[in-house]
């Protein structure tokens, strides 16, 4: 039983996920959200009451202006995915910011330097 209900949350986890990129990248008209906007990750609660929705911002003019426009847009997300999505009640939408792609980035540059002292070091 605790099996299928947790493929049931991973559907509704990646529905969500896929409506409300949709909703930001198509629909939102907040001029305060700047940027491209990715949803990296939508974990809804067990008892359907809130939706924490980790998005990755890229190329913001100003990342806390961005999120602070998604907190505030996201009543008008949450009406928009009561229409798409059919369940008893729509969760409230709760943004978190993923900076694990800047992250990664970081990481990368450093391990392109390091090869750089590596091949100066072999010559």
């Amino acid at each position: 039983m605790l099996n299928k209900n947790n493929n049931r949350f991973g559907r509704i986890d990646e529905e969500f996920k896929k409506e409300i990129s949709q909703i930001i990248n198509y629909e939102l008209k907040n001029p305060n959200v700047t940027g491209m906007i990715s949803v990296t990750k939508v974990k809804v609660t067990s008892d359907l009451s809130y939706a924490k929705v980790a998005v990755s911002i890229l190329n913001s003019k100003n990342i806390k202006e961005t999120l602070a426009g998604l907190k505030k847009s996201s009543g008008y997300i949450r009406s928009e995915l009561a229409k798409r999505i059919n369940l008893r009640n729509t969760p409230e939408i709760i943004f978190e910011l993923d900076d694990s792609l800047e992250y990664g980035a970081k990481i990368d540059s450093i391990l392109k330097d390091i090869m750089k002292d590596i091949k100066k070091e072999e010559e």
